[in-house]
């Protein structure tokens, strides 16, 4: 009685390599189309949870698709890069092509936060948690509206209440995160540098 038991090894070592590939590529492929319809980062765990697969699958898969569109081993470097922000995961426009695609989103899309905004939410990114008060003591006008526009758009948010006061205190979302495509605050540049007067204050304080 001939043995086949070593060649139904080999058959079933291949058949199960050429099954984990298949299922690793699907995995990629079902990530990718989950993160283009996203409007927010997606955490491993909830990708996972609604693929029904298993988080180290996940993960491999998230660290293959980074490798990939970063074009490594000879690979063709994508336009777009998969970073991970605010705790989760998100297609970004790669840094190289933030010009261009500006450009074409105020070409196409022009409706964009107004100065007043744009200051007040820069006071408001350095200085949280920050009462309306306090904003319109540093910008020098009233920012009532301006701080009515941030919370609407989802920018800004209300953290806390002043303990002597009861002002309400503002500080930003993750959405702002997300927009400006950093993990944290601490990724903030210094401002104190840019202004001219040398003016303190608007450091984030590492202690």
């Amino acid at each position: 009685m001939t043995d086949n038991t070593d060649n139904i090894t080999v058959d079933e070592v291949i058949d199960t390599t050429v099954a984990e590939h298949a299922t690793a590529v699907d995995v990629e492929r079902a990530i990718e189309a989950i993160l283009m319809i996203a409007d927010e980062p997606q955490s491993m765990v909830s990708i996972a949870t609604a693929m029904s697969v298993p988080f180290k699958a996940v993960k491999a898969a998230i660290e293959n698709l980074v490798t990939d569109y970063n074009g490594a081993h000879g690979g063709v470097e994508r336009g777009f890069e998969l970073r991970e922000v605010g705790g989760g995961w998100r297609i970004y426009v790669r840094e190289t092509y933030d010009h261009v695609v500006a450009d074409f989103v105020l070409t196409q899309n022009p409706t964009k936060l107004s100065q007043a905004a744009l200051e007040t939410l820069a006071v408001i990114a350095y200085k949280q948690p920050i009462s309306r008060g306090q904003i319109a003591q540093i910008r020098a006008v009233n920012v009532d509206s301006v701080v009515r526009t941030l919370l609407s758009r989802g920018l800004i948010t209300e953290v806390s209440s002043d303990a002597e006061t009861g002002a309400i205190l503002y500080g930003t979302s993750d959405l702002l995160l997300q927009q400006l495509g950093i993990n944290t605050l601490d990724e903030l540049p210094l401002i104190s540098p840019l202004l001219s007067d040398g003016q303190e204050g608007f450091d984030v304080d590492a202690s």
